[in-house]
């Protein structure tokens, strides 16, 4: 029985608002205060407390009154300086009635006959009304100081939520647009080994399946290891062999501490596709491709060297889509902590390099 009684009080309190959860305490502290104060400096008369206890009463129902007129005209919606013109009307037109019913209860229950005695009545219902003015301005100072706090959290907190959904959409954006330009021409290659070597084409046909897989993947996540990145990039190469042959020559220089480290998906394959889109295509002999991962400087560096001059157009060659889209998603990903540049080495190299935070794997 008694642990059903809990049960309930329980289910009641839960159910009072933090509204009136902080009228309750409010008023009641008032009422604390008032009967320390009065106490500790003088004799309370026998009526005081009882008038003390009604008047809390009509104040809280006063301010909930209050506080609906709030709710009703929209206050909290409105400019700054309607929402203090009509802050200040109410606390006049409610520490008037305020007033003018406290007065009422004290002459009702014959409290304080001194003062009744001192003062006229319409004297005594102007320092009414003006106590009470002061404690309803109190009272709409808290209430909003709280609502403008609670209001520019919830500002915050859809701003956060807002630039996360936006960092999402552009991050499948991007993403979405990184396709294999090559497929094609794989296409093509795989056709012409059907017949002279039907292995070597069911093996293209499986690097091909594992490229366009990771392709459409990628959206879905926002870093993958670089050890799963590498693997892509190898039949992207294995693939891309079979057309340019003995004129493309590949070199990895991978430091293995490197292969768990998170990179953006698809990333390094698009720097690769570039590499060899406006560097190895456009060498009569063909050329060189280089990866490198390594750390350095307390950072993830990840390069990638191609055969071929930049030959004064880098800001054409930054400026389409695979490199633009290797610095957009850096920016988005790392929030300006990583890097890209593309630059001429010299001795007919050109590098791309991206520095990324060193993530700490457990």
């Amino acid at each position: 029985m008694a642990a059903g009684q809990n049960r309930f009080v329980s289910y009641m309190i839960n159910k009072i608002s933090r509204y009136w959860w902080c009228q309750i305490i409010g008023w009641s502290l008032n009422i604390a205060v008032s009967i320390f104060f009065v106490s500790t400096f003088g004799q309370p008369d026998p009526y005081y407390f009882l008038s003390l206890f009604l008047t809390c009463l009509v104040g809280l129902l006063i301010t909930h009154v209050m506080r609906y007129n709030i709710h009703l005209l929209k206050l909290l919606q409105k400019p700054v300086q309607t929402q203090i013109f009509y802050l200040i009307a109410l606390t006049v037109i409610f520490a008037i009635c305020f007033g003018v019913v406290t007065e009422a209860i004290d002459y009702l229950i014959g409290y304080n006959p001194e003062r009744a005695e001192k003062y006229s009545k319409l004297q005594r219902l102007f320092f009414s009304c003006f106590n009470a003015m002061w404690l309803l301005i109190v009272w709409n100072m808290i209430y909003y100081i709280y609502h403008y706090v609670e209001r520019t959290r919830k500002q915050e907190l859809d701003t956060i939520r807002l630039e996360s959904l936006v960092k999402t959409l552009e991050l499948n954006t991007i993403k979405s647009h990184i396709n294999p330009h090559f497929i094609f021409n794989a296409l093509n290659s795989i056709r012409a080994l059907v017949d002279e070597n039907p292995e070597r084409a069911r093996t293209a046909i499986t690097e091909l399946s594992n490229i366009l897989r990771s392709s459409m993947h990628a959206e879905k996540m926002e870093t993958v290891p670089l050890q799963q990145e590498l693997d892509i990039v190898k039949d992207y190469l294995a693939l891309e062999h079979m057309r340019f042959e003995e004129r493309l020559r590949i070199e990895m220089d991978i430091d293995p501490d490197t292969l768990n480290q998170p990179v953006p998906p698809m990333m390094l394959q698009t720097l690769v596709e570039n590499a060899i889109k406006h560097g190895i295509s456009k060498q009569v002999k063909g050329g060189m491709i280089r990866i490198i991962s390594a750390f350095k400087d307390d950072h993830h560096e990840l390069i990638v060297q191609n055969s071929g001059i930049l030959n004064g157009q880098a800001e054409a060659e930054i400026g389409g889509f695979g490199i633009s889209s290797t610095q957009d998603r850096l920016k988005l990903l790392y929030q300006g902590k990583a890097s890209f540049f593309i630059r001429d080495v010299g001795n007919g190299i050109v590098e791309s390099k991206v520095t990324m935070p060193v993530a700490s794997i457990l």
